[in-house]
C-alpha cells in the first residue's frame, strides 16, 4: 500500500484493490478565506482524479470542494458514503455527477470488491455539518485509519480490528475561537494558546491508543492569503497561534518521545511496505526547510497567484437588490417555532449586525424566547455577531442552511458573549433547513431523556461515566482538579459540587462525593 499526500486532508491510498481518494480540497472556502497549505493547486489533478473509489468525509468546504470533484474525479469511480442521518452528502455528490455508492452500516467492515472498509460516522448535531467520518481500509498488506476531524470518544471500533500500520490525523485548529471575540490581545492569547495545547495533547491520546506504526498530521492547517486575516498564519511563532503547521506538531510530537510521525505534503509519496515508513517528497530537503523557515515569503508568493479569484468573487456577494430582513424574518420563523430544544438553551436574543458604511447597517435579534426575528431596538443581549453586510447578504441570495460552513468558518466575522460558551447558537446556525432542524430537535430531545445510567469513581468524586457533551468515557478523558472536573476530549468543565457545566448551558452532569 502507498499513500500520496494531496494537502490538507486529501490523500491518493495505493491498495492492492484499486485506488482510494480522500478529501480532494484545491479551491478557497469559507468566502475566500481558507487555502491548502502547502498549496496543492499545481498537482496533476486529472490523474488523481482517475481514482477507483472516493471518500469525502463529511460536507466541510476544506473537504468537499465540488468544483474540484466536478471539473477532475472520475464519475465512475465508486463513493465510500458514510452513513449520516441526513441524505445531504449523497445528494451533493449525485447532482456532480457521481451514481454508484456504497454505504456500509457505521462500525461495520464490509467487503468491496477485496478492500476491506469500515467508516465510523459521528451524527452530533455539533459533529462537522450534521456529521463526521473516518475511513478504516484493510488490503492484503496494510491496514491505514484515516481520522480526519473525526473526534470519536474512543478508539476501541478499529483497535478491535488489529494494529493499524499508518494513521491519518488532524492536529491543527479548524474553527474561529478566539481570533474573532472581541476581547484583549492578552485574553484571545492564553485562550490561543490553551485551544493549541488542548488539541495537540488530544491527538497524542490517541495516537497512544492506536498505536500505530507511522502517523501522518493532515487536515491542516489552512493558510489564509488574505490581507484582512494574515494574521492568522502560524508566521511568527507565536504559541498560542491555533494553526501550527506540520513541522511544529511534529517536532512537538518528537519532544514527548514519538518519532513515528511523518510529513506529508502535496506531492509525498509513502510507501507502507518498507520498514521504515520512508518518505518521499517532491522537492528536495533544502526546499523542505526554506519552506518553513521562510514561510511568509511563500505565502506572499501564493497569495500573488491565487488571491485574484477571490477579489473577482467578492465583488458579486453584494445584493442591494434584497430586503435582507424581510428574508431572514420569513425564513427563521417557522424553524424557530420548531426549535424547542434550541431555544430553551439559548434562551435569549442573538444580536445580528452587518454593517455598510455607505448603505447602511443591518441590525436585528433573534429572539429564541419570543421565537421572533425583529430589528434590534437598544436591548441587552448577551451574544453578538458582526460581519460586513455583503456577506449577510450572499448567505441570503444562496439560501445557505449553514452559516457555520460558510460565514463562521470564513473568520470573517467577529462575536461577543457574556457568560459561556453556547454550542446551541451554533447548531441553530448550522440548522437553517427542516430537516436538519427536525433531526437536531431529535437528538437533543433522545438525550434529554436517556439516563447516563453508569457511574464511575474519580479522585474520590461518584460521576456518571459519559460526559454530557458528546459522551466521551470520563474513566479516560475526565480529569480533576479540586472540586472541577474537565474532560479532555473538548475541554468542557463541570463543577462536581452541583454538577453544573461551567463551559456551556444544558449540559449538568451527576456528580457527588464517594462515600
Amino acid at each position: 500500500m502507498r499513500i500520496t499526500g494531496l494537502g490538507h486532508a486529501s490523500v491518493l491510498i495505493e491498495t492492492s484493490h484499486g485506488t482510494v481518494l480522500t478529501d480532494p480540497w484545491v479551491n478557497p472556502a469559507y468566502f475566500g478565506s481558507w487555502f491548502p497549505f502547502p498549496d496543492n493547486s499545481r498537482l496533476d489533478w486529472e490523474s488523481i482524479g482517475r481514482a477507483d473509489y472516493l471518500f469525502v468525509s463529511h460536507l466541510h468546504h476544506d473537504h468537499f470542494d465540488p468544483e474540484n470533484l466536478r471539473r477532475y474525479v472520475n464519475k465512475k469511480a465508486t463513493v465510500l458514503l458514510p452513513e449520516f442521518p441526513t441524505g445531504e452528502l449523497e445528494d451533493a455528490l449525485r447532482d456532480i455527477g457521481f451514481s454508484s455508492f456504497v454505504k456500509p452500516i457505521s462500525g461495520e467492515v464490509v467487503d468491496v470488491d477485496g478492500l476491506q472498509v469500515m467508516i465510523q460516522s459521528l451524527t452530533s448535531p455539533t459533529d462537522g455539518p450534521i456529521g463526521d467520518s473516518s475511513l478504516w481500509l484493510r488490503d492484503a498488506d496494510s491496514t491505514v485509519l484515516n481520522q480526519n476531524d473525526a473526534r470519536p470518544s474512543e478508539l476501541s471500533a478499529f483497535l478491535e480490528l488489529g494494529p493499524v500500520d499508518a494513521y491519518l490525523i488532524q492536529f491543527s485548529g479548524a474553527i474561529w475561537f478566539p481570533m474573532v471575540y472581541e476581547l484583549p490581545k492578552r485574553a484571545k492569547q492564553a485562550l490561543g494558546a490553551t485551544k493549541r495545547g488542548r488539541q495537540f495533547d488530544r491527538t497524542l491520546r490517541y495516537i497512544e491508543e492506536l498505536g500505530a506504526s507511522v502517523v501522518f498530521p493532515t487536515a491542516g492547517p489552512p493558510c489564509f492569503l488574505d490581507e484582512e486575516l494574515w494574521g492568522f498564519n502560524d508566521i511568527y511563532g507565536d504559541e498560542s497561534n491555533i494553526f501550527p503547521d506540520q513541522t511544529v506538531y511534529l517536532d512537538w510530537l518528537s519532544e514527548r518521545g514519538h518519532q513515528e510521525g511523518r510529513l506529508l505534503l502535496p506531492g509525498s509519496v509513502a510507501d507502507l511496505s518498507d520498514p521504515q515508513f520512508s518518505v518521499q517528497h517532491p522537492i528536495s530537503d533544502a526546499e523542505i526547510e526554506k519552506l518553513f523557515a521562510d514561510k511568509e515569503s511563500y505565502l506572499r508568493d501564493y497569495a500573488a497567484r491565487r488571491m485574484p479569484e477571490v477579489e473577482a468573487a467578492k465583488a458579486a456577494w453584494a445584493h442591494p437588490e434584497i430586503d435582507v430582513l424581510a428574508e431572514i424574518t420569513a425564513w427563521f420563523a417557522p424553524l424557530l417555532q420548531e426549535a424547542d430544544h434550541i431555544a430553551h438553551g439559548v434562551d435569549g436574543g442573538v444580536r445580528f449586525t452587518a454593517e455598510d458604511a455607505e448603505r447602511g447597517d443591518i441590525d436585528f435579534i433573534i429572539d429564541f424566547v419570543a421565537r421572533e426575528v425583529r430589528p434590534y431596538a437598544d436591548e441587552k443581549v448577551r451574544y453578538r455577531f458582526r460581519t460586513r453586510r455583503s456577506y449577510l447578504e450572499q448567505l441570503v441570495y444562496e439560501r445557505e442552511i449553514d452559516w457555520v460552513n460558510s460565514l463562521f468558518l470564513s473568520c470573517r466575522f467577529s462575536a461577543q458573549r457574556i457568560g459561556p460558551y453556547n454550542e446551541f447558537i451554533y447548531v441553530f446556525f448550522k440548522c437553517l433547513s427542516e430537516e436538519r432542524l427536525n433531526y437536531a430537535e431529535g437528538w437533543f430531545a433522545e438525550q434529554n431523556a436517556a439516563e447516563a445510567a453508569e457511574t464511575v469513581v474519580l479522585a474520590g468524586w461518584q460521576v456518571q461515566r459519559r460526559c454530557p457533551h458528546l459522551k466521551a468515557d470520563l474513566t479516560r478523558f475526565g480529569e480533576i482538579d479540586g472540586d472541577v472536573l474537565t474532560c479532555q476530549m473538548h475541554g468542557w468543565k463541570w463543577r462536581l459540587t452541583d454538577g453544573k457545566c461551567l463551559t456551556s448551558v444544558g449540559h449538568d452532569l451527576r456528580a457527588q462525593r464517594a462515600e
